[in-house]
């Protein structure tokens, strides 16, 4: 299935858009994942991404209404499709069916 396989970064940020679903904007996607994996990026890159997973289907978005406090501007607010949930779902039990194939080692510590 060419094409449903997604990166590390589009993962991420398929992940929080369903976890804070009702405000997944840029920014707010940018946040929350820099919030949860303490890892710097910009908001350019998560654009980038947003993009890629809109033309794979993953995930679609509408524009939300103008406020005042963004100077009248308006948000781009995004949604996990079906489709993207799915991809989500094979990825997950892909990792945790590779994850369970791990041997029980114990690892003693380097001294």
């Amino acid at each position: 299935m060419k094409g449903e396989h997604i990166g590390e970064l589009e993962e991420l940020v398929l992940l929080t858009i369903g976890s804070i679903y009702q405000e997944a904007y840029a920014l707010a996607i940018l946040e929350e994942i820099k919030g949860q994996t303490n890892r710097s990026m910009d908001v350019t890159a998560v654009h980038s991404v947003l993009r890629r997973l809109e033309k794979k289907g993953f995930v679609t978005s509408e524009m939300g209404g103008a406020t005042q406090d963004r100077g009248g501007r308006r948000k781009r607010f995004f949604s996990l499709t079906q489709t993207g949930r799915k991809v989500l779902d094979d990825t997950m039990e892909l990792r945790l069916n590779l994850y369970n194939k791990l041997p029980r080692l114990t690892f003693s510590a380097l001294s």
